[in-house]
């Protein structure tokens, strides 16, 4: 385990997580919402930190990522935990559980940065890391700690992530990441905490924050028959999204599949992404993407 950061103690030795806007309370012995954080004597420490649960070297496009260094791979990283619990989490194998219910390996920092020289020596198109898979940000502190050294020697980092986190935390990790991918669930909080347990507002609000941080970004929206393909919904969040100044960041549309906890529904039709697409166009939207075509 690792000390972890971003809490603040009480007297009788409960600790308070201010990683993300769930502000978990946590008595001695108790983990966060994320899985992975956890109050022993009286100090928050990280179980996820130095011990990944899944590492590959996929293509940029998988993030997805359409507009930054397209044709390039990077090494995808991710350790066990996430802050949402949604209904249609395709990696809840490892989204979903403790660091000690799957297979972890152990890599420090740095020999994250060994593996992506070895990886690179052999293959020119590397480019970045990838924080991935999971929810990057309940490991804030890995992932900073890797970016860091990464920064230093102009390897580029990339998250991907669904944003929920306080401004703190995140204003500490952009000064090292080149790009984002932020997957905006729905434009509605009731969505949002029946099909992932959170808020909409801080989502749009660390949107906000990385784009004033000059880091690259994408978005990603994931169409789930009857739980968010409501057209006019999706007008209103295109809307914001031209009016505070993401009409020229990329939007990929995503059909959804039958997954976890929403297996009976049906995947999603492609005339729904495609009306959508011009509904995205229609509003200001310059580069719309349609993925899982």
């Amino acid at each position: 385990m690792q000390a972890a950061e971003y809490y603040h103690a009480a007297s009788d030795g409960t600790l308070t997580c201010d990683l993300c806007p769930h502000h978990c309370h946590l008595p001695e012995g108790r983990r966060g919402v994320c899985g992975s954080r956890i109050n022993q004597g009286g100090k928050l420490f990280s179980e996820a930190y130095g011990h990944p649960c899944a590492i590959a070297v996929d293509p940029i496009e998988k993030k997805p990522l359409a507009q930054f260094h397209p044709g390039s791979t990077c090494l995808s990283l991710s350790c066990t935990g996430c802050n949402f619990h949604c209904l249609n989490c395709q990696n809840h194998d490892i989204s979903q559980v403790r660091p000690d219910e799957t297979g972890c390996a152990d890599y420090a920092p740095d020999d994250i940065i060994h593996l992506y020289r070895r990886l690179r020596a052999s293959d020119s198109r590397l480019l970045s890391i990838a924080y991935t898979y999971t929810e990057p940000l309940t490991y804030i502190e890995y992932v900073r700690d890797i970016s860091r050294l990464a920064h230093a020697e102009g390897i580029c980092n990339v998250l991907v992530s669904a944003g929920y986190v306080s401004p703190k935390p995140l204003a500490d990790l952009l000064p090292y990441l080149d790009a984002a991918n932020i997957d905006l669930k729905s434009f509605s909080d009731d969505i949002y905490l029946r099909v992932s347990g959170g808020r909409l507002q801080p989502v749009l609000d660390t949107l906000r924050q990385i784009r004033d941080a000059g880091v690259w970004l994408e978005i990603t929206h994931l169409m789930i028959p009857t739980v968010n393909d409501d057209m006019e919904m999706f007008r209103q969040m295109c809307s914001w999204l031209v009016t505070n100044g993401f009409a020229r960041c990329p939007l990929h549309l995503t059909r959804f599949f039958p997954a976890y906890r929403l297996k009976t529904l049906p995947p999603t039709p492609i005339s729904t992404l495609r009306a959508a697409r011009t509904i995205a166009r229609e509003e200001g939207m310059k580069h719309v993407l349609l993925g899982n075509v």
